[in-house]
Formats: structure tokens, sequence, C-alpha cells
């Protein structure tokens, strides 16, 4: 692009964020040395927003991660028994559908497809297929039921094995996919935040205390309470009863976020 512009006998260009790409970076440099003048970071706050998916893929090499649960006030996602139908209302259960369809991707477990048949669709109130759909991804190595839901799924799922989490995003980025929606259960979520691998936090919480063994995040290594993963809050939404807390870890925090809340 920067040597069609200095052959087309461009004389100023404007731009908001440098190509971070390996192969694509340096389109400023080019221009300014064939004596094109060149202005950069106008608007850089908006278009970093805007691109932010893609930007990010870009500088990590990898997509960026949501990792999401539902829980009630004292952090369960189940009761005794395994039920959690619904533990949420019905306005976070769209709001969910609607973060997948903008999602490239979205992942589970295979004990999550064992346990409860996800399709990993996106879909309206009225259950109809929304037009944007995330590309399913199921990691771990047990074989999948030929029945499966995720097997109906749109578009073909992509199988990882889940033991290098780090080797199978990076897998990710190479096939595309920019971001991530993990949606898959606690084990799924824990090796995510184990790893330092979850880049934003998707927590529904909902005005009910369930009690029991059934919590939303397993062993991630902490310790001690010196150790414990530390996030910024972002987002509260309010959704019918229940409240969508949105965080990020203190590592990636921009220092001019703000919490918003929205009643």
């Amino acid at each position: 692009c920067a040597r069609a512009l200095v052959e087309a006998g461009v004389a100023r260009v404007v731009y908001a964020v440098d190509d971070p790409g390996p192969h694509s970076a340096g389109g400023a440099r080019t221009l300014g040395e064939a004596g094109v003048e060149v202005v950069g970071g106008v608007l850089a706050d908006e278009v970093e927003a805007f691109l932010e998916d893609w930007l990010f893929a870009a500088r990590e090499r990898r997509p960026r991660v949501t990792v999401k649960w539902a829980s009630s006030l004292d952090g369960r996602i189940a009761a005794a028994d395994g039920t959690s139908r619904w533990i949420t209302g019905r306005e976070a259960r769209a709001d969910v559908h609607r973060r997948r369809a903008v999602a490239d991707a979205i992942a589970v477990g295979t004990g999550t497809v064992l346990a409860d048949d996800p399709a990993l669709t996106a879909r309206d109130d009225d259950g109809g297929l929304l037009d944007d759909q995330p590309v399913p991804v199921v990691f771990g190595t047990r074989a999948i039921p030929a029945d499966a839901s995720v097997l109906r799924h749109p578009i073909e799922p992509i199988r990882l094995s889940g033991t290098e989490l780090s080797d199978d995003l990076a897998e990710l980025q190479r096939r595309g996919i920019r971001s991530l929606f993990v949606e898959g259960g606690p084990t799924l979520a824990s090796a995510f935040l184990a790893a330092g691998l979850a880049d934003d936090l998707l927590v529904y919480l909902a005005p009910a205390v369930i009690g029991g063994p059934r919590t939303a995040i397993g062993d991630i290594g902490v310790g001690t309470i010196a150790e414990a993963h530390r996030f910024h809050i972002t987002e509260l939404v309010r959704l019918g009863d229940d409240v969508l807390v949105v965080a990020r870890p203190d590592a990636a925090e921009h220092p001019e976020t703000t919490t918003r809340e929205r009643v």
C-alpha cells in the first residue's frame, strides 16, 4: 500500500495506528523516505478500540481470549445434583448469545461436550440462528459422540488437544481466529486462568446462593492470597435481576480505563 501511494503521487498521509504485522509493518517509514508527509496517531484511541481484536492478535500472535461463566453469588455453576438450567435469567442469556456472535470462535472442553452436549451456536430470542456464528473449538483428546450437537454446527469444529494452550492459540491465530470466547466448564476456564491467558473475564452473577462443590473455577495454582490473580473491573451491567462483571488483568489494563455502570 505504501509503495502504491508513492507511485500515485500522494503528498500527505494521515493514519491512526502502526501496523504491528511482521511483514506488513513499516509503511510510514517507506512513505517518509519517499518524501511523503506522514502524520501518525490521529484518533488512535478510537481506532485501537475498533480494531482491538485484530491488533491484539497481530501483536501477541494469538487470539484475544475471553473467559466466561455464569454463577450464583457464591460462585457455584450448578447444584449438587448437576442441574444448572437456568442460573441466570433471559436477559443475561441473550447477552451471552450476542457476545458469541461477535467472537471469531467459541471454545469448550470435551468434558462439557460429553456432559452438556452444547450446540455452541449464537441464537436470537426465538432460538433461531443469528447471521454471524462463531467457529466451534473443542479442547481435549477424548472422542466426541457422532451425534453430538457441536457436529451439527453450521461451521466445522476445530479440535485441539489442550495440552499446550499457547501452541493451540497460535494455531487458531494461524487459522484467522482473532478472538476466542471460552465458555466450557471449570476445567477449561481454570486452565486458561492458570496459564495467564485470560485477557477478559465475563462473569454473570445471579442473585442466588447454591452451595456445594460445583464451583466456577478450580485450582489455578494460587497457594496464598498474595498469589491471587488480580483484575480491574471495567464494566458493570445490570441484566434483569442478574449482573455482568467485565474485568481485565491488572497488567493488561490501560490507565485511562474507567469503570462504567449501566442500569
